[in-house]
């Protein structure tokens, strides 16, 4: 049985972290692990709703890829007023709508995974392992084939 005054295990930083001029790398993960991400449709609707939660809260966007089931990205601050935490939050509730809208019986898992870059992190290396997941996972023979990874503001072809 389990006790219901047991409080799940808090494992986030501070929300003061994510404000400013940082990097940050979110992991979020669709609920029973369903494939979603497999239509260009899908993930040109998620695309519009990352720009525009990216715009409201002063982030850029350095490399997204869509896993069938799950979505990796790299987003930044731009200024001390970005806010990566609210961004992330905003794409996720409005895609969030979208899928009850358009599929309802596909829903985003309640949390996700996060890794704020510190200033030695190096990034091409650490955008580089996200755009090789689809190769890592047999989905593709070269990154470069995978259609649905990208990025708002950079090439990537620049960036590595």
């Amino acid at each position: 049985m389990i006790d219901k005054n047991i409080r799940e295990k808090k494992h986030r930083l501070p929300l003061e972290r994510y404000k400013g001029q940082i990097r940050v790398t979110f992991t979020l993960c669709i609920k029973g692990r369903k494939v979603v991400f497999t239509n260009k449709q899908i993930m040109n609707e998620f695309i519009k709703i990352l720009k525009k939660a990216d715009e409201k809260h002063f982030c850029r966007n350095w490399a997204y890829v869509f896993m069938p089931d799950h979505l990796h990205l790299v987003a930044e601050g731009l200024s001390d007023q970005a806010d990566a935490w609210k961004m992330i939050n905003l794409f996720k509730q409005k895609t969030g709508f979208w899928l009850a809208k358009n599929k309802p019986d596909i829903k985003w898992q309640k949390d996700f995974f996060d890794h704020i870059h510190r200033e030695e992190d190096d990034l091409k290396k650490h955008i580089a392992y996200i755009l090789k997941n689809p190769l890592r996972k047999g989905l593709v023979c070269d990154w470069k084939d995978y259609p649905f990874k990208g990025s708002l503001d950079f090439s990537l072809e620049d960036i590595l």
